[in-house]
């Protein structure tokens, strides 16, 4: 079902009249290259782990249902163990429960302190290791003097609105700006938190190993630099050279992978080695050299802009906001083993995070209504959507 397509030309008529280089979350321009995304095939795994199987190099993506639709600048999500999931709104500040099987939303309450405004707002959640003893669900959020990530007691028990507990701030101090504020946090497969931080339109700030923007950040459940970090037990620093991390995936012999906004030139996907350096703003795209890791993938910004990535059958699934599509990324091992292939392009608009539902399911979040869509009767909505 093509629903976007009378949009999908008009925003391409806008595009052809738009110039100057993206500021923002999904707003790149196209400088003339080539269309077609970029692979590479010249990167080792860090963990020496043995290859995986490697999938076939032709897959698919099918959206199964609708799970709920009408949510307000939704951006993180987070499946709850019984299967329910908890979405947070960046510009309302506010965090919904969708019945999974229902799709009825519960709003379960607000996070003090949230001051949208641009690309900031409410965005990353992430549920402790410990959830199912402590109950705490974790946020990253724009406050009105920087970023910083929080933890909140949710108790389903108690009436709609009132359900999580005062913020406890793990973690403050990341710079804020109107653009390029990250957002994205996940726990490792070692238990430990990482952030995804942007260098706020500054960009010097990325190559400036002192400040926490434009990197990945590495931190333990309570905020603390995490041990083994590569800059010394006092830096929460994992890796830097970065513009705007937006998405988290591991695979299944932990590897961790990122997906990057690039300015107006190339995204990127990348494979992340602690105490690299991924060239932002030296480098954008391939090309760095031996001073830089090189990402392992690029689009165009007109093609992806990436927000949120998962892991599911052997693959990276990253969804794109400008690019209105749903990326497959095979791989072998820590290499990409084919072209990446696109899915439901133009067909639910911006697409803004992507989870893992299990198995060969996947939950996709839509992002029309980020000021920067053009909102349909529904949107936004949670999309359930088998891939292979």
């Amino acid at each position: 079902m093509e629903r976007r397509a009378v949009t999908a030309v008009l925003a391409a008529a806008a595009l052809l009249l738009a110039g100057g280089c993206s500021s923002g979350d999904g707003d790149g321009s196209d400088d003339g290259r080539s269309s077609s995304p970029s692979t590479s095939k010249a990167v080792s795994s860090p963990s020496g782990a043995a290859d995986e199987e490697v999938p076939p190099a032709k897959g698919s993506a099918k959206v199964v249902r609708t799970v709920t639709e009408d949510l307000k600048s939704p951006w993180g999500l987070a499946p709850l163990p019984d299967g329910d999931l908890l979405v947070s709104s960046r510009d309302e500040g506010t965090i919904t429960r969708v019945d999974a099987d229902s799709g009825k939303k519960t709003e379960v309450g607000s996070v003090p302190g949230v001051a949208p405004a641009g690309e900031g707002g409410l965005m990353g959640l992430a549920l402790s290791p410990e959830y199912a003893s402590d109950h705490m669900v974790y946020a990253y959020f724009t406050t009105e003097s920087d970023n910083r990530i929080a933890r909140m007691l949710y108790d389903g028990k108690k009436p709609a609105g009132e359900q999580l507990g005062a913020p406890d701030t793990v973690f403050k101090g990341i710079p804020k700006g109107f653009i390029h504020n990250g957002g994205r946090i996940a726990f490792g497969p070692d238990k430990m938190l990482y952030a995804g931080t942007g260098e706020t339109g500054d960009t010097g700030l990325a190559q400036d190993k002192e400040s926490l923007g434009g990197k990945i950040l590495r931190l333990t459940p309570d905020g603390e630099p995490a041990p083994g970090n590569p800059f010394g037990d006092d830096s929460p620093v994992y890796s830097y050279g970065h513009r705007n991390v937006q998405g988290f995936a591991w695979d299944k012999d932990k590897r961790l992978w990122a997906s990057e906004f690039g300015q107006n030139t190339w995204d990127e996907l990348n494979l992340i080695k602690p105490g690299d350096n991924y060239g932002w703003p030296e480098v954008e795209g391939k090309g760095g050299g031996s001073r830089f890791h090189d990402p392992v993938a690029q689009w165009t910004t007109t093609e992806a802009s990436p927000s949120g990535i998962a892991y599911a059958e052997g693959s990276i699934w990253m969804a794109g906001l400008q690019g209105k599509r749903l990326w497959r990324i095979p791989l072998d091992g820590a290499e990409v083993s084919a072209d990446p292939q696109a899915f439901l392009e133009e067909t639910y608009g911006r697409l803004r995070t992507v989870v893992p539902a299990g198995g060969d399911k996947l939950w996709l979040v839509t992002s029309e209504t980020d000021t920067r869509g053009t909102p349909e009767a529904g949107d936004d909505r949670i999309l359930e959507v088998e891939v292979k």
